[in-house]
């Protein structure tokens, strides 16, 4: 059962409840939206010793001040928004016991703009089409289908573990700077632009414009020529799709973005490399360099290898733990004192009954072990 865990003071510029993001619904035209940032706030949660997909908050900029309610733990990762426990300087990428009655709050961005506070079990509200993120344009899912505000008290899940992991030295990501390189798969519409157009692209200076938010991030330098207009038939987007409009200035593309899109896109920032851009803020630079798809492919790898030695490193290793899949989304299976199981326990090699309550609701599942 979830317990009332954290009241907001000031939501600070703009704080909003998400996790890994909406999958599945885009072609009903719900955008994923999710975490801007997804490995800072995997991060987070493996610290705290949530699953990597809980619901933490994303603050932007300027932070928010939370008062606690109950003893917890918390872990902050992302953007150094200058945070502050008690008036106490506290650092990023660590986990810290957090007593009933203290403060919170936040400085102002020293590296980053956006930050992300895991909280022991993970924040709770209600899931809709499979997440807990808040889509802030549509008003529907997070809290209240909104930013928070002044007075919201949220309510976190059962924490498996009484204190947070440290994140050794030799793991924690290097600050991420205002000068960016952005590799990117060039395509799916790179072949109607003019061939200066894509050598422009890929060896020119861009700079954040003030024109970007959750949905894309506007980019001003040298314009773009296409061959025959901006304009295609409609089209699927995804995360990191760099739309060239009439004007020739760039737009990649994020979190929120529309599910589909009629301007060309003359390439894809590669998922490792949206960290970068989505803590950079309005002035700084950036720059595209072209990579593969086999490349990314081997990018991805090496930061999915570096998600895994941090579980490694704080002893939250997943491999061995006996799991259940259901729906795409897969679920630890723990003791009633909320253990985790390793290995493949000797009572389940066969077929076991297990019961689970979900939803309101409580259900009974036939486990065979393959």
């Amino acid at each position: 059962m979830s317990i009332e865990t954290l009241e907001i003071v000031s939501p600070g510029m703009l704080t909003s409840v998400q996790d890994l993001g909406r999958r599945g619904y885009q072609r009903f035209g719900i955008p994923v939206s999710g975490a801007m940032d997804t490995p800072a706030l995997r991060v987070a949660n493996i610290l705290v010793g949530n699953r990597e997909s809980a619901a933490g908050l994303e603050a932007t900029v300027m932070g928010p001040t939370l008062r606690f309610l109950v003893d917890t733990t918390i872990a902050l990762a992302g953007a150094d928004l200058g945070a502050s426990l008690d008036g106490v300087s506290i650092p990023v990428w660590q986990s810290i016991p957090v007593p009933a009655g203290s403060a919170l709050s936040f400085q102002g961005p020293k590296d980053g703009i956006r930050g992300y506070i895991a909280v022991a079990g993970g924040i709770d509200v209600p899931v809709l089409m499979g997440s807990r993120s808040s889509y802030l344009k549509g008003a529907f899912g997070g809290f209240e289908g909104r930013a928070l505000a002044t007075g919201d008290v949220l309510k976190t899940l059962p924490s498996r573990i009484a204190t947070g992991k440290n994140l050794p030295f030799e793991l924690t990501p290097a600050e991420y700077g205002h000068n960016h390189l952005l590799r990117v798969v060039l395509g799916p519409q790179d072949d109607v632009f003019l061939p200066e157009a894509i050598e422009t692209f890929t060896s020119s200076e861009y700079d954040i414009g003030a024109q970007s938010d959750r949905m894309g991030y506007r980019l001003e330098g040298p314009a773009l020529k296409h061959t025959n207009g901006a304009d295609i038939i409609s089209d699927a987007t995804t995360l990191g799709s760099v739309q060239v409009p009439g004007d020739g200035n760039p737009i990649v593309l994020l979190a929120d973005r529309g599910t589909t899109g009629g301007y060309t896109k003359i390439a894809t920032v590669i998922g490792p490399d949206l960290s970068f851009l989505v803590q950079a803020m309005p002035g700084d630079k950036v720059r595209f360099s072209p990579v593969t798809f086999d490349e990314s492919r081997s990018i991805l790898l090496e930061q999915e290898s570096f998600i895994s030695d941090v579980k490694k490193a704080v002893g939250l290793d997943n491999s061995g733990l006996f799991t259940l899949a259901a729906d795409g989304d897969v679920h630890e299976v723990t003791t009633d004192e909320n253990e985790r199981i390793t290995g493949i326990p000797a009572e389940i090699r066969e077929t076991k009954t297990v019961s689970a309550t979900a939803a309101g609701f409580d259900f009974e599942i036939e486990v065979r072990y393959k």
